[in-house]
């Protein structure tokens, strides 16, 4: 533990996960600050949507970021992407871990720009085109463990009274709920196809409140928990329907955040080297829909209640489930195109 803590103030993070017993800004005596996450091992593996593992290939190992500080590999796995990760002290003991983290300076990703997204997907490109990462620790098989892992109330999807809610007939544009059910018709399909795309290193939660881009213009990623195999083009996938899904980016301007990121994540990878096939890539991005497969039905159950929010902030109801549904309707044109790429391999 560094020496001299005068302050502590508590950050937001998942208090779901099993792993993270707390994650806080300290501040020294002589003024600077740190970032203090504490990870915890379970005594056994432990159930629930965020259920915390001892095996190292599970989504949710306990002590993968422990790995990831420590070593060396992922560090210098980014060197020259344009992507960075937080300088690190680590302090394990038995059945728990500190990450003491620099408290990166610089552009939250919920303020970033078009050129602050592009410039996220560029450096994914070019930390991807070397391929997987391979390590004793890094997960694999995410995006299926983490999908099952959560509780779903899948009946709602066939309740007519749950779609007739006057919140979701006010803001849910027509015809999403027989496309949402074409996106159920295919998931294991969707979830297949994802596991034998071309394989490649991936932090597996990318969005704008894991992203800070420093006055350099290298962007760091926070939260390495999950990182290990994923398809090509899934990083980017779970960036751009959640930087609307949490109010970060406005729906209706989605097609474009897409357009630009996609060209600056083919643009990176051929920079560095890549040569293979447009349409994977593309197949990769689109068919990370199915990840979210989970969400709208839990938005149907929890339309009726008082109060919403988004990101753990308080959110207008009527503009975060309008924000929400042309999101779910967006994904609903990206399974259709996955679909239309599938049947052409």
């Amino acid at each position: 533990m560094p020496r001299g803590v005068v302050r502590r103030r508590v950050l937001r993070h998942n208090s779901q996960n099993a792993v993270t017993d707390v994650v806080e800004r300290v501040t020294l005596a002589d003024g600077s600050t740190l970032v203090h996450k504490r990870l915890r091992a379970p005594s056994v593996d432990s159930g629930g949507a965020w259920a915390a593992s001892q095996d190292p290939r599970h989504w949710n190992y306990w002590r993968r970021e422990v790995d990831a500080y420590r070593g060396a590999v992922l560090r210098s796995s980014l060197a020259g992407t344009g992507l960075d990760i937080p300088a690190a002290d680590v302090e394990e003991r038995a059945a728990e871990a500190d990450l003491w983290l620099e408290d990166v300076t610089g552009k939250p990703g919920t303020a970033f720009s078009l050129a602050d997204h592009t410039a996220v997907a560029a450096g994914l490109g070019r930390w991807q085109a070397a391929g997987p990462l391979l390590t004793p620790w890094t997960s694999e098989g995410f995006l299926r463990a983490y999908s099952a892992s959560r509780p779903v109330p899948w009946q709602v999807l066939h309740d007519d009274a749950a779609w007739d809610q006057p919140l979701i007939r006010r803001t849910w544009p027509a015809g999403l709920r027989e496309g949402w059910a074409q996106l159920m018709a295919h998931r294991e399909q969707l979830l297949r196809v994802m596991e034998y795309l071309p394989r490649t290193r991936s932090h597996l939660d990318v969005w704008v409140s894991n992203q800070i881009r420093r006055p350099g213009g290298d962007v760091v990623l926070l939260d390495w928990a999950f990182v290990g195999d994923g398809a090509l083009g899934e990083d980017l996938g779970n960036h751009l329907p959640d930087a609307v899904f949490d109010l970060f980016w406005p729906a209706q301007e989605l097609a474009t955040l897409e357009a630009a990121c996609f060209e600056a994540y083919l643009g990176g990878l051929r920079e560095a080297g890549w040569r293979g096939d447009q349409r994977q890539v593309r197949l990769g991005v689109v068919a990370s829909c199915v990840k979210y497969t989970w969400l709208l039905p839990l938005a149907l159950t929890q339309a009726g209640r008082d109060e919403h929010s988004a990101y753990h902030e308080v959110a207008d109801s009527e503009h975060l489930y309008h924000q929400r549904g042309l999101a779910f309707a967006y994904l609903v044109g990206w399974c259709r195109e996955a679909l239309h790429l599938m049947n052409r391999q």
